[in-house]
């Protein structure tokens, strides 16, 4: 095994290289080139991962300072249209919103019943798994 140090469009990779001879039917192994300058970067960053991973971000506060019950996005997408507005009274089962995701149009519908307190979002609106999208109370 053999290491050279080749440099392609100004970075430097260090690449090992097994020597198989005149044997066309031998195969020869090389490790996966590696920019010579980001294995110290990687280090760094890994340890910087360890360090986060002991002291976890703070939850992510909800959006709804109004109690009640709260209907989030099971995926995320772009809101298409609303069903509702806030004071509207509904039931469980009704639909609230169409969320598109990955091309396909998926109905929100109320997990209570009781009146829409409040709407974090509007048509339009991009949303991630997760976000408060209304609180029914």
């Amino acid at each position: 095994m053999r290491k050279f140090k080749i440099t392609v469009d100004g970075k430097v990779y260090e690449v090992e290289v097994e020597e198989v001879g005149g044997n066309e039917s031998s195969a020869g192994t090389i490790s996966i080139p590696q920019p010579v300058a980001t294995k110290a970067k990687e280090e760094l960053v890994s340890q910087k991962a360890v360090k986060s991973s002991s002291n976890p971000a703070p939850a992510k506060p909800s959006t709804a300072a109004v109690a009640g019950e709260e209907v989030v996005a099971p995926m995320p997408g772009k809101v298409l249209q609303l069903k509702v507005s806030e004071g509207d009274s509904i039931k469980d089962g009704d639909t609230l919103l169409i969320l598109e995701a990955m091309k396909m149009e998926n109905e929100i519908i109320a997990n209570a019943s009781g009146n829409i307190k409040k709407i974090n979002v509007a048509a339009n609106d991009m949303v991630d798994t997760g976000d408060v999208l209304m609180v029914i109370g």
